[in-house]
């Protein structure tokens, strides 16, 4: 059988109920779901990295779904997705 994983990329500057929702979502679809928190260098984030990394285990402890992992990343996204 196949481990299907799941990448979710963004800034979560900060977090909404819209990314909590689509986590939700995605949750159920694979067997593992890895949010990646990422920095964009064209925006000004209103939150450092370890600020929103840590938002986003907050809220994603509250679901319950221990088939999910936050990671933070500063490369391209196809490099991200190929590490994980």
């Amino acid at each position: 059988m196949t481990h299907r994983i799941g990448v979710y990329p963004g800034t979560f500057d900060p977090i909404t109920l819209g990314h909590m929702d689509i986590i939700r979502r995605g949750a159920k679809l694979v067997d593992e779901l890895i949010i990646g928190v990422t920095t964009n260098a064209s925006k000004s984030p209103m939150f450092a990295d370890e600020e929103r990394i840590a938002m986003v285990e907050r809220e994603v402890a509250t679901i319950g779904a221990d088939h999910i992992r936050v990671v933070g990343f500063n490369s391209l996204l196809m490099d991200f997705a190929e590490a994980q």
